[in-house]
């Protein structure tokens, strides 16, 4: 893996599980819970200039970044809704570069960002510990994609997404010395 790759994903690419079993669950239920705090803090502080900061030559703003993480989980906790009470549903994808060059996401403070990411993934956590088993083997079908997403890998790969990004802002914090 290149520097730039390596930049693009500090954590690594996705990999789809071939099973996550339920003390894994927990663990990502955990990660969902305490996510918005952890990213609370690692942003705390930072100037205006800090958060228009890109993690990489190319990348999005530390801004845009907290930004597109309350866009994305909320899309991801209606999709969650969905599949629970509908039977495989058609989720609507979205231009996330697009969105990220909106103004909401672009030149806001991010504090509104991370009280709607507070909400929602309280919410969230707060579903996720009631679902059985069956529940989470519930589906969303991704029309661009052209895949179905069970609940527990879509889970997994919001797990993911929490890394993914915090270590955006986290490298580029150490990276400069903030």
């Amino acid at each position: 893996m290149n520097d730039l790759e390596k930049k693009k994903y500090p954590v690594g690419k996705f990999e789809y599980p071939d099973k996550i079993c339920d003390i894994t669950l927990d663990e990502h239920i955990v990660v969902i819970r305490d996510f918005p705090g952890k990213l609370k803090s690692l942003v705390a502080g930072f100037s205006e200039s800090q958060l228009d900061t890109q993690y990489r030559e190319g990348g999005w703003t530390v801004r845009q970044v907290v930004n597109h993480l309350a866009d994305s989980h909320m899309n991801s906790f209606i999709r969650f809704k969905l599949a629970l009470t509908e039977d495989n549903p058609v989720i609507k994808p979205y231009n996330e570069a697009a969105w990220a060059e909106l103004q909401d996401s672009a030149n806001m403070p991010v504090k509104p960002a991370l009280k709607s990411l507070k909400g929602v993934h309280q919410r969230w956590a707060t579903l996720l510990k009631t679902m059985t088993n069956k529940q989470f083997e519930r589906t969303f079908h991704h029309p661009e994609h052209q895949k179905d997403y069970s609940l527990r890998v879509s889970l997994a790969l919001y797990v993911w997404h929490c890394h993914h990004h915090f270590a955006h802002i986290e490298n580029l914090k150490n990276e400069k010395g903030w």
